[in-house]
């Protein structure tokens, strides 16, 4: 232990930099020391626990393991939620996902939605009194078979206000009866021009699907299938979904019965766009999220601490 007027010496010190705000040279001056001295009683001040520096981090996110994520997955960017125990990660990812939204989001561009709760979460965290000349654009049909506040048509109008923009509709729904149903809508010129355009928006915020999950799940119910038609599409063993679009394990499309009756941009659409950030909360996520991101579409990832250790500990086994 050091001897006490030495120990009184750096709280002197450490007070006078870190509560007073003092320079070096002016700590040296008070104390009638060198500064190196007062350097080397600051070092001696943080190992002793004399001073105990805290960083607090507003936005809350994990940067290590944003960092991890990057490395292993080739992302351009990554932003996870630290959530407290006891914590809904849902609204921590939302807000991250609304600020990552503003700092790329410019002026003149358009930006498509898909739809889904981790989404929804996305777009109310927005400021409402935001102004950027943007058009919205929906990359999805509508979807009467979810709640109707976290189909694509509703965000899309919403997150438009929010951004002070403008918005396009795709007046069709997501999910058809059949290949030639869905063939016909495709056909009209609205609802292709209004495709046509989301193809080919700047930036793009998608919500992950996890096969068997939630909304997902949903899906796959209101599509109806056969017996014959849903071992067929399981056939090829989905894990997840963008806007509808499912992906094996290894990331490729999932074709057949389920593929042929949506109304919605394609993987290898979401592939093209510029920009493409995937949101997704909760491990039960996992499988969903690390099949999405084998799939090429994905740039930026935005997701809670729980579901990044999760795919983490994945790939290591």
């Amino acid at each position: 232990m050091p001897p006490p007027r030495e120990q009184q010496l750096l709280v002197k010190a450490a007070r006078l930099y870190y509560e007073e705000g003092r320079s070096q040279h002016q700590i040296a001056e008070i104390l009638e020391v060198s500064r190196s001295s007062v350097s080397r009683m600051l070092t001696a001040a943080r190992e002793r626990g004399i001073v105990q520096i805290r960083i607090n981090d507003p936005a809350g996110r994990d940067l290590d393991l944003e960092s991890e994520l990057v490395a292993r997955f080739g992302l351009r960017d990554c932003r996870v939620a630290e959530t407290p125990a006891g914590d809904r990660p849902l609204p921590r990812v939302g807000d991250l996902g609304a600020r990552w939204l503003l700092e790329n989001l410019h002026s003149g561009q358009r930006v498509g939605i898909s739809w889904g709760r981790t989404v929804q979460a996305v777009v109310q965290q927005v400021p409402d009194d935001t102004a950027l000349d943007v058009e919205v654009l929906p990359l999805v049909g509508g979807l009467s078979a979810v709640d109707s506040a976290i189909t694509g048509e509703e965000l899309v109008r919403d997150l438009a206000g929010r951004l002070g923009g403008r918005f396009q509709r795709l007046h069709a729904p997501a999910l058809l009866t059949s290949k030639a149903g869905r063939d016909v809508l495709l056909a009209e010129p609205s609802i292709g021009d209004t495709l046509e355009k989301s193809r080919h928006v700047h930036v793009a915020v998608v919500g992950i699907g996890s096969f068997g999950v939630g909304s997902s799940a949903a899906l796959l119910t209101a599509l109806e299938l056969t017996s014959e038609e849903r071992a067929q599409f399981e056939g090829g063993d989905p894990v997840g979904d963008f806007c509808a679009r499912f992906f094996d394990a290894a990331g490729k499309p999932v074709h057949g019965p389920v593929d042929d009756r949506v109304l919605s941009v394609t993987l290898a659409d979401l592939a093209g766009i510029g920009l493409v950030a995937g949101v997704a909360a909760g491990t039960e996520k996992t499988r969903g999220t690390l099949g999405a991101l084998h799939t090429g579409v994905l740039d930026v990832l935005i997701c809670d601490r729980a579901l990044a250790r999760a795919l983490l500990d994945e790939i290591a086994t």
